[in-house]
């Protein structure tokens, strides 16, 4: 956890639909990022399944789900189609991104964050459980809804 807040890195990738996201365009919601290596592997799709699950909690507390990870536009779109995943997967291949945020390693790192709406890092998870993360997330979430 963070001990002090510091501004989110902004970044603009495509998404599973082709469509470019930035930050900024979340401004006013909470966002919950977070990086996974690769499509399809049993940990980030049990992860992402843990966020579908759940999405309707995120939605009724005015917060984003966004995964990323350095795989095409074209594996989130079959990987989001497979699962039937009603979140948002960036692509970045270059791992711009992934270096800003801490991610980068031999794989991307499983790594996330739950950015407020001002866009500051309100919680940093470096060490996640795929099949409980959301619910961490969402706890979190709850506590500085409501301070």
């Amino acid at each position: 956890m963070l001990k002090e807040k510091i501004k989110a890195p902004d970044f603009e990738l495509i998404d599973q639909n082709d469509e470019s996201h930035s930050l900024k365009d979340y401004r006013g919601k909470w966002v919950a990022i977070y990086f996974y290596p690769r499509d399809n592997s049993p940990g980030c799709t049990t992860e992402a399944k843990n966020f579908r699950d759940n999405i309707d909690k995120f939605k009724s507390l005015n917060a984003e789900v966004v995964g990323i990870s350095p795989d095409s536009p074209a594996s989130h779109k079959k990987f989001a189609d497979q699962y039937d995943l009603p979140i948002t997967l960036l692509s970045d291949p270059a791992k711009e991104v992934i270096r800003k945020y801490q991610a980068a390693g031999i794989i991307t790192r499983r790594i996330s964050y739950l950015i407020g709406p001002e866009g500051m890092i309100e919680r940093t998870y470096p060490t996640i459980n795929p099949a409980k993360h959301a619910e961490e997330i969402l706890n979190d979430l709850k506590e500085l809804s409501t301070n």
